[in-house]
């Protein structure tokens, strides 16, 4: 477990009122066919803030799960992508110990307070970084969101290692700024 993860879990008591088994405890009681729908009702039923809520039923959906990689996963036949992963994972585990990597079935969030960055290997030959950015134009590496759709408002397309540049390390910062 990383270090943002486990200090999100030991302040979640402070935070939601309530120990992350005792979360496990209120979900186990409910039955939801989606993630989506679970974290709505931990916000709406109990005023858990994203983040927060995301992680838990994650958390929970896991435990109730076999372990399974899903970065991993995600980079089966796409073995050329992981270290542009990696470097990104460096880069973001360096802004602070308050991030939530979030790993899913296709793609890795990124979490602050909101998502505020989305890492999915798009093709065998490309990751794309989705980053949430308000009132910034599209210019440069930085396009339309494109398949994220409303879930960021633009897209970075990352081919290899050295297309990690610095611009692309200060989007990645500004969407980290903005997430609070």
């Amino acid at each position: 477990m990383d270090n943002a993860l486990q200090t999100m879990i030991n302040n979640m008591p402070e935070k939601t009122g309530k120990s992350l088994e005792q979360w496990i405890d209120i979900l186990a009681n409910e039955t939801f066919e989606k993630h989506s729908e679970a974290v709505k009702y931990l916000k709406t039923e109990h005023g858990v803030t994203h983040g927060f809520a995301n992680t838990i039923v994650t958390l929970a959906k896991e435990k109730n799960e076999p372990q399974v990689d899903l970065v991993l996963t995600q980079y089966q036949g796409k073995e050329s992508l992981k270290p542009m992963y990696d470097k990104l994972i460096t880069l973001v585990e360096k802004f602070g110990a308050d991030i939530v990597i979030t790993p899913k079935k296709g793609s890795v969030s990124l979490i602050r307070k909101r998502q505020f960055a989305l890492i999915k290997p798009a093709t065998k030959s490309r990751i794309d970084l989705g980053l949430k950015l308000k009132g910034v134009d599209v210019q440069g590496k930085l396009e339309n969101s494109g398949p994220f759709g409303t879930m960021c408002t633009h897209r970075i397309q990352l081919h290899c290692l050295s297309d990690i540049d610095n611009d692309v390390i200060q989007w990645l910062t500004l969407a980290y700024e903005q997430s609070v």
